[in-house]
This record gives structure tokens, sequence and C-alpha cells, in this order.
């Protein structure tokens, strides 16, 4: 008979409504979650811009306006200057005015997302045009260039040719306006019978040649871009699901959980180790894996065709990266034991990727995802990944930092999992199973 009530006792848990809700429940709201993160992060970046840097370099010397007495020097690129800064909302678009030489600088090491230069000749080349419209002869627009920055983010090169030609379409206008006027009272003063043409008035209209270029551009074989990201990715789920993988090996060889393959169940008798030695043997497993991981991924990118200017320095930061994720990976589950998984999932994948600022720059995503970056370990992985792959692994260009950031990561990890288990096992919170209670030992003679 009690063994018969203890069966329907076990069978009834199935029938309590906890039972079905609670996994019903918990992943619908991880799943939500994930899809309001991800979809709000991407749709509309522009509406989130939130400073975003661009370069603003006006070179211009001025020029003598023609026909004028006394001689009258202007400046055209200063009032272009001018008109780009008034035009941009300061709190969306961070317009730095700055040389040429720091400008490419800055380009170089991805502290730019772009930049827009006013060449030295602009006032000169813009009057010769204007003479150009009553006086016979052929003729060049002056030109301004936007150069985007393709190694920095194939989006952000996107947002910077869109912000250029929204300004310097504004600026084309106004200065088309100005000429026109210009001319128009020039030639009724010189020749009151004169008219100006069709085609001159539709030069005037729009007098300035914007030309997108790309400042460095990328090789072949990066993805447009985007192998940086996915690079930093495999490294990160290398470091989380490789902590997951190793983690369920390792206790189901020393006993302290059922091993399942297939119809087999397996559960090896539990060895008496501490909780804090069993994650010291996890971390060493996983510093392991992270070498031989790194190397595999280094070969296997440079098999696909990936240019690789660095393997050395890739392999030893991929190697580094990965340990310090599956470490604290490790820490949290034998910390939180199954909820473990569900926080380490949060923090690897659900918060990192739209926090990284590999595919939607943190300057155009929401304030959230800013914040987030400051410190989730996506976001330093990638700019590391970046500064080695398309900067020269320059340490200006975000490796410095993505190795300091790596290796607060890493030493948070290690405090937290030796300092938790250390105190469980202080405490005699041993990893043992539980002994049967006496309607279970009735139970099983009966059986």
């Amino acid at each position: 008979m009690a063994h018969e009530t203890s069966g329907s006792g076990k069978t009834s848990v199935l029938r309590t409504p906890r039972f079905w809700i609670a996994p019903l429940l918990l992943v619908s709201i991880v799943m939500s979650l994930l899809a309001a993160l991800y979809m709000g992060g991407m749709l509309d970046p522009t509406k989130n811009l939130d400073h975003f840097p661009i370069a603003l370099v006006n070179q211009d010397e001025g020029d003598t306006l023609p026909g004028s007495t006394p001689p009258q020097q202007q400046n055209l690129g200063d009032q272009i200057e001018a008109g780009l800064i008034e035009g941009v909302d300061p709190e969306k678009v961070e317009l730095r005015r700055i040389g040429i030489a720091e400008a490419q600088s800055k380009l170089d090491n991805g502290d730019l997302y772009g930049a827009i230069v006013i060449p030295s000749d602009f006032t000169k080349r813009t009057f010769i045009l204007a003479q150009a419209s009553v006086i016979p002869g052929d003729v060049e627009r002056p030109v301004i260039t936007i150069y985007t920055n393709p190694r920095a983010g194939t989006i952000s090169a996107n947002l910077v040719s869109n912000i250029g030609q929204m300004a310097m379409d504004k600026a084309n206008q106004t200065m088309g306006e100005q000429l026109t006027a210009q001319v128009t009272q020039q030639l009724a003063a010189t020749a009151p019978d004169a008219q100006l043409s069709g085609a001159s008035r539709l030069v005037l209209t729009d007098p300035i040649d914007v030309r997108t270029v790309a400042h460095n551009p990328l090789p072949e074989g990066t993805g447009y871009g985007l192998a940086a990201f996915y690079y930093a990715l495999l490294l990160v789920l290398a470091g989380f699901t490789g902590a997951t993988i190793a983690s369920t090996l390792v206790d189901g060889m020393l006993g302290f959980t059922p091993t399942e393959v297939g119809p087999l169940y397996l559960h090896n008798e539990a060895v008496p180790i501490s909780r804090f030695n069993t994650l010291l043997v996890k971390w060493a497993l996983m510093t392991l894996l992270a070498g031989i991981v790194s190397g595999l991924y280094l070969w296997i990118s440079s098999a696909l065709g990936l240019p690789i200017t660095d393997p050395l320095a890739l392999w030893e930061y991929g190697a580094f990266a990965i340990a310090a994720v599956g470490i604290t990976a490790m820490s949290v589950m034998a910390a939180f034991g199954n909820l473990g998984l569900l926080i380490n999932l949060m923090i690897f994948v659900v918060l990192a990727l739209p926090s990284s600022g590999g595919t939607i720059p943190l300057e155009a995503a929401p304030r959230l995802y800013t914040w987030l970056g400051e410190f989730e370990p996506m976001h330093q992985i990638y700019i590391g990944v970046r500064a080695i792959l398309f900067f020269g692994a320059k340490g200006d260009a975000g490796l410095i930092h993505a190795v300091w950031m790596t290796a607060g990561g890493l030493l948070i990890g290690l405090i937290f999992g030796a300092v938790v288990t250390r105190f469980y096992d202080r405490k005699g919170l041993h990893r043992r199973h539980k002994a049967p209670n006496a309607l279970e030992t009735v139970d099983v003679a009966g059986a």
C-alpha cells in the first residue's frame, strides 16, 4: 500500500498547475525579452543616435570675390561649416572640427565613424563655377568628400553616408540659391539684356559635387565588416557553451549528476571531492580548451578565406577571451547550480548580443545598450577582435581596453567562484546524494 501511495504522490505532480505553468511562463518571459532587445535595437538606428562621432575638416583657404571693388575676401568653406553645425542636432551627431591629419588618425583607430572634408580650393572652384555660368569653357564643380569608415562597422558606414548626404543636400540648396542670386545680379549689372541660361541655372542650383568615399576599404573575405562581430560571437559561445558542456561532463564522471546517452542511464558513484577542488578541475579543463578552440577558430577562419594579418595576436586574445568567459560561467554554475545556466544565458547571450556594437554601433542604439556595453563581455571582446582584424592590432584601436576589461572579467569570475565554493565547503554543503527516507526504504524493500 505504501508503494502505491508513493507512486500516486509522484504522478500527482504532473497534475499540478505549477508543473505546467512554471516552464511555460519562464520560457515565454525569456524569449519575449530576447525579441524586445534584439528587434528594439536594430529597427531604427537613426532615431537612437546619441553623439555619433563624425569629423568635420575645413581646409578651405578662401578666395577673392570676382569683380569686387575693393577686393573682398570670402571663405565659402566657413559658411558650409557653420551651416552643417547649425543644421545637425548636436545631441545626435557629434561633429568634431579637427584637422585632416587628426581625422585620418582617428579613422585609422576606429575612433570616428566618418569625416566630411572641405578641400582647400573649395571657394576658388566655386567662384570659377559661377564665372563659367556666363563665360563659355570647361569647368568642374567644387567637391566635398564624405569619408566612411567601413572597418568600424557596416551599419555605421551607412549611417555616415545618410547623415552626410542629408546635411549636404541642405548646404547645396543654400549655396545654390546664393550663387544664383549673385550671378544674376552681376549679369544684370554688366549686361542688362543678357539672361542666365537654363543649363547654367541648373548647374548653379546644385553647385557642390558631394562624393562618398570609403576610408581604408576592407579587403575581400571580411563579410563587409561583419567578420569581427561573428568571430567575437564564436569566442563568447566557445566560453559559455564550452563551460556548460565541460561542466556537465565533469559532474557526470565525478558522480554528481546522472549521464544519459540514448537509452542508457548512468550514475557513477560520487567521488569525495570538495566543491572548490571540483571547480579548480573545471577551470583547468577550460584553460586547456581555450587554447585548443582558439587555434581551431584561427585555422578554420583562415582556411575559409578570412584575411588575418596578425594570427598570433588573434590566437592569444581568442584563447584569453574564451578562458575568461568559460571560467566565469563555470563559477556562476558552481554558485547557483541549474539556475546558473539561465544567468549565464542572460549575461553572455541575451544581453550581450544587442549591446556588442558589432552590428548596430552603440551610438545608434537605445541608451540601455550603451550602458550595457560598458561592462558586457561581448562588447569588450568585439572591440579587441576588431582591433586585431581591421586595425593592425594597435593598442589605441581598442585592443588595450579589451585586454584590460577581459582580464577584469576573468578576475571577477575567479574571485567569485573561489569565495562561494569555499564558503559552501566550510558550511558542509557538500555535493552528495540525499539519503532515502523511511518511506522510500519500505517501497524499495516491497518492490
